[in-house]
């Protein structure tokens, strides 16, 4: 699946196979031999597409902004910092990913942090994801939506009335928009998933496509696969290839394995849930033939007799006349006699 089919389509209207987004972000940790095996590592366990991040230190960050991730696992106090450590990819390095992306077949994405990386990323993608850092930042959510593209917003850290605000600001842009439940929590307890909040952005926002981003610690993926069942049609999570690494996006990340994991589970899933239309299946056509039931003569019943209810029985199997043609059954008169426990069909009356 592309991304541009997502937004053409209603798939907020029954659960689908999720797109998935494998986010790197950094975790290229500015080695572009690097970028690409991470890239190659997300094809081969099925992602849809790749994303990065672009920024500069000195345009996403004061030199004063304190961490809000475990900094047991990124010791780094400060964002300007951390941020410092993974700023070197920029326009060309991201036009090279790009390039590297079309070859393999596999989508790519960058998330803006300033008015740069939008105008030069514009020529690179078909859609734009927001991150839930600047969901209150009206300017940069309505320079974005300038380009005329459909918008991917995380919603972490944000109450409905945030949400609706920065869909207001994005409205008069006519643009699709989608936007992802997150929990802004490095890494997030499982027990603070709140999977249950995607069915309430389903109800509050009916009319925008509904996605996860994830930040729990892989395991099995069960997160993931809830998260689908709930309805999520866009599932990112990031992506390493050495989850064991220092810094604050590898230890919660997924790796290849994990993504494998992940689409062998919902595949085996989607074919439990089968099809979303209500019909008899072909394997129950047996079933439907021998444990529903006829009606059955509750006693031996004289040729010519007006059939009245007393006369009637229902038992297995339904090979005579259906009980739900009783009614009409009743008052018709018996061509022949008709012996206790025979099951009837037509052919017994006038």
């Amino acid at each position: 699946m592309k991304i541009l089919n997502v937004f053409n389509t209603e798939l907020n209207k029954q659960i689908v196979r999720p797109y998935i987004i494998a986010e790197i972000g950094v975790n290229h940790e500015n080695s572009m031999i690097t970028a690409k095996r991470l890239v190659n590592e997300a094809k081969e366990g099925g992602a849809d597409a790749v994303k990065f991040q672009s920024y500069k230190a000195e345009t996403i960050a004061s030199k004063h902004s304190p961490a809000y991730w475990d900094t047991t696992k990124e010791p780094t106090k400060s964002q300007f910092e951390l941020f410092k450590k993974h700023d070197a990819f920029w326009k060309d390095e991201m036009q090279e990913l790009k390039n590297y992306c079309d070859k393999l077949d596999i989508e790519f994405m960058s998330t803006p942090f300033d008015i740069e990386s939008a105008e030069f990323l514009n020529e690179m993608m078909n859609v734009f994801k927001i991150s839930s850092s600047d969901i209150t930042n009206k300017p940069f959510i309505e320079f974005i939506a300038g380009f005329g593209k459909p918008i991917i917003l995380s919603t972490g850290a944000s109450d409905l009335n945030e949400i609706q605000d920065a869909i207001n600001w994005i409205k008069p842009f006519n643009v699709s928009l989608a936007l992802l439940h997150c929990v802004l929590n490095y890494p997030t307890p499982d027990k603070n998933a709140n999977l249950g909040m995607i069915s309430g952005l389903k109800k509050a926002f009916p009319n925008n496509i509904i996605g996860y981003s994830d930040h729990t610690l892989p395991k099995d993926m069960k997160v993931c696969e809830i998260a689908t069942l709930l309805g999520a049609v866009i599932i990112e999570k990031h992506f390493t290839h050495d989850k064991s690494l220092p810094g604050n996006d590898h230890y919660h990340a997924m790796d290849k394995e994990d993504l494998k994991i992940f689409n062998k589970n919902i595949d085996a899933t989607f074919k439990i849930l089968g099809s979303f239309k209500v019909e008899v299946l072909k394997d129950e056509e047996k079933s439907r033939l021998n444990a529903r039931r006829s009606l059955v003569a509750a006693k031996d019943i004289p040729k010519g007799k007006i059939i009245e209810k007393s006369d009637l029985t229902f038992k297995r199997p339904a090979h005579g006349i259906s009980p739900k043609y009783i009614d009409k059954i009743i008052g018709k008169k018996a061509k022949t006699t008709i012996q206790t426990d025979a099951i009837l069909t037509h052919s017994f009356f006038e």
